[in-house]
């Protein structure tokens, strides 16, 4: 995969920034986006969730650190460091970015609407810079949704299933239903998953890696992304493979 902006599909492996540089600066946060775009990361992968008044916000968790769950917050009472989805895709110039909906049915704000799909997308298509984004969700329901919207407006938004473990018949499946990618948990993806998903053309992009040996593995297997905490690791490791 990949984007308009340093590398395109197909030249090297890709660098995804998870929740920004985290392991220098706070997750999810200006600063980590910032930094990882300095360190040269291809991509930023970063998490959304929507506050009581109907605000996008960047967001891991459902509850802020005082416990104060986010969709029952206002937006004006969130702490300073929580970042709309507007300014963070901001701090990410230079990169794309995979946006990640955060919809589980198990956490308090749990949509089963998927109407945060339609206003997710509605910021992100608003900005004209279709190619740059990748979203993603453990829900197949709210990516599909996504789809759909991208596809009746003719947009070149990419979607990919975030997934743990890879259940049979998932290829089928993102085939099926027009995914461009699978993001699958790095301690439970095999070579065999790899190669079977890029020869029939989905992207595999992994999470989340930070051990040099296992990037190295990775790359050899033909992964098209690794996000990681530490981009500049990841970074040193793939030009390294590439001489």
């Amino acid at each position: 995969m990949g984007g308009p902006s340093r590398k395109l599909a197909g030249q090297r492996v890709a660098v995804i920034a998870h929740r920004g540089a985290s392991r220098a600066e706070p997750e999810n946060s200006l600063a980590a986006f910032r930094r990882a775009g300095a360190m040269g990361a291809d991509a930023v992968e970063l998490d959304v969730r929507r506050t009581r008044d109907g605000v996008l916000v960047v967001h891991h968790n459902p509850h802020l650190f005082d416990g104060r769950v986010i969709n029952a917050t206002v937006a004006a009472e969130l702490p300073p460091e929580v970042p709309t989805l507007s300014q963070s895709l901001d701090a990410c110039t230079g990169m794309w970015v995979n946006v990640e909906i955060k919809n589980d049915e198990h956490e308090p704000d749990f949509d089963p609407t998927d109407s945060i799909a339609d206003e997710t997308m509605a910021v992100l298509l608003a900005r004209d810079e279709h190619e740059r984004w990748l979203i993603s969700s453990f829900r197949i329901e709210t990516i599909d949704r996504c789809r759909a919207i991208a596809d009746a407006l003719r947009a070149p938004v990419r979607t990919a299933w975030l997934t743990a473990a890879v259940p049979a018949g998932t290829l089928a499946l993102l085939q099926a239903r027009g995914h461009t990618a699978l993001h699958p948990y790095v301690k439970l993806l095999t070579r065999d998953t790899v190669h079977d998903y890029r020869a029939a053309g989905i992207d595999v992009n992994t999470w989340t890696c930070d051990n040099p040996e296992r990037m190295r593995e990775l790359i050899e297997w033909g992964v098209t992304g690794i996000c990681t905490n530490v981009p500049d690791v990841a970074l040193t490791v793939v030009a390294q493979a590439q001489v």
